[in-house]
């Protein structure tokens, strides 16, 4: 995709989630959409993303947040939202469900341990962490996560690094992490609607349990 082909289309979809919002609400949509676009002459997003993060953003907005998209957190991270309000900060990574050919034969164990690495991750450096999905990709979730941490067994704590391990030893996802690490909420992207459905975690994985269930057994 061209320059004038993305900015076309980002420019689309802020218009038509700006119709009828406070003006601030607007010029913080507004900063997300140039920040996005200075972002794609760099060559660091891509419009399905885009689309994805600008969509949160004027979610995060409508709840009085001020927004940066592709934030570096530290040198090797860099998180797809940041919001922030008054002394608080919420975090949003955005999940598509891509599995890479090297994984072809071990999808689901794959995706479970990128999944668990970003909450364990991320989620230290907010209040607030949240995984965001369009609605034709399913978030493998590890179990552990349902519970706060001052519930988790360490077996378990320790399964789910075995899991990281497998798959990311640079720097090696530490238990203490696993063990304090917290998901907040899970947002579904609907892009065509240009909005976000809120999700509690033990409603959404209620909602695709039966679909994992089978997969994911023992992680």
């Amino acid at each position: 995709m061209d320059l004038v082909s993305f900015v076309a289309d980002v420019t689309a979809l802020a218009d038509r989630m700006a119709a009828g919002e406070p003006v601030e609400s607007v010029e913080r949509l507004e900063f997300v959409k140039k920040r996005l676009i200075e972002l794609y002459q760099r060559n660091l997003v891509k419009i399905n993303h885009s689309a994805m993060e600008l969509v949160c953003a004027r979610h995060l907005i409508h709840y009085g947040y001020s927004i940066d998209v592709e934030k570096q957190l530290t040198d090797i991270l860099v998180c797809d939202v940041y919001a922030t309000k008054g002394d608080g900060a919420a975090i949003v990574e955005i999940e598509t469900g891509f599995i890479p050919p090297e994984h072809a034969l071990d999808p689901l164990s794959y995706y479970a341990a990128r999944i668990a690495s970003k909450i364990a991750r991320y989620s230290k450096h907010a209040n607030k962490f949240v995984l965001a999905t369009p609605p034709v990709s399913v978030l493998a979730i590890p179990e552990l996560f349902r519970k706060p941490p001052r519930d988790r067994d360490m077996k378990d704590v320790a399964k789910v690094k075995a899991l990281c391990d497998r798959y990311y030893s640079n720097p090696p996802v530490s238990e203490e992490d696993i063990l304090n690490a917290r998901l907040h909420m899970v947002y579904i992207i609907n892009i065509d609607a240009g909005r976000v459905v809120e999700m509690d975690i033990d409603s959404y994985l209620q909602n695709v349990g039966d679909m994992l269930a089978t997969g994911m057994a023992g992680i």
